[in-house]
């Protein structure tokens, strides 16, 4: 678990985030959302050590994160997978050596025993077998799974992605969330998304955190979106009138809004 108490960020004498009092779970999919501007970012960035807080506490289970040395945080990171907006992935490596390059980097395994673990990481996102491709050679949902495949390839206690759909297809943004959701429950994965995605709130959001000027404005889990009473998550959730009339339709109906899978 991740909890941050009282988080406070300013830039200048801009105030960011102001106060964000929440926790993230063990084993299931937290969501970070919130209109543009509303803080998402420069929080995820605080959870990883990208940022510092102004004033304010991030707990790593029972360690604060903000009291450690960078020795210390060091250790921390080596259980953290990152998965990045853009896949992020170095157009000169294979599949294989983007992988890879977290156990190179941070371990001193054997090369077998690195190109095993390779194998079961591809095998786990359904890309065995893409060893030797390069990135420009795949599709961009592969390379997302590529992506997600080098962020747990250290076998992380902790993921964080950043809008891990950004640029897909619906029904590609299906199977990179459900992947997602499957490794964090096998897993025991305190995983972190910072999304838009709205099929991603209703589909797995196991717990959702709403930013709203900097504020903690809501939160809960996609079964209690549709009969919250928030005013802020309404407007941000059905922002378009075709989903008030669907929600509407919804409930009238006592039926599911959710996509067919």
């Amino acid at each position: 678990m991740i909890r941050t108490e009282q988080i406070f960020k300013s830039f200048d004498d801009t105030d960011v985030l102001k106060g964000i009092t929440t926790s993230f779970e063990k084993g299931k999919t937290n969501l970070i959302i919130g209109r543009s501007g509303a803080g998402k970012t420069v929080l995820l960035k605080l959870l990883v050590g990208l940022l510092e807080p102004t004033s304010g506490a991030i707990w790593y289970d029972d360690i604060n994160f903000c009291e450690l040395n960078k020795k210390q945080r060091r250790a921390i990171r080596m259980e953290v997978g990152m998965l990045f907006q853009g896949s992020a992935l170095f157009d000169s490596m294979t599949v294989e050596e983007n992988i890879r390059f977290p156990l190179d980097m941070f371990t001193k395994k054997t090369r077998k025993e690195k190109l095993n673990r390779v194998n079961y990481c591809l095998e786990r996102v359904n890309l065995e077998g893409s060893n030797h491709k390069y990135p420009s050679e795949i599709s961009g949902g592969m390379q997302k799974r590529v992506g997600i495949a080098r962020s747990i390839v250290l076998e992380p206690r902790y993921l964080f992605c950043d809008e891990p759909n950004s640029g897909l297809d619906p029904k590609t943004s299906m199977v990179i969330d459900e992947l997602i959701r499957s490794i964090t429950i096998e897993n025991d994965i305190t995983t972190v998304i910072n999304t838009h995605d709205m099929n991603s709130v209703m589909e797995i959001g196991d717990n959702i955190a709403l930013l709203y000027q900097g504020e903690l404005a809501w939160q809960g889990n996609k079964d209690e979106v549709l009969n919250s009473d928030n005013k802020i998550l309404d407007e941000f959730i059905f922002a378009s009138p075709f989903l008030q009339r669907l929600r509407d339709a919804a409930l009238n109906n006592n039926v599911s809004i959710k996509p067919d899978k």
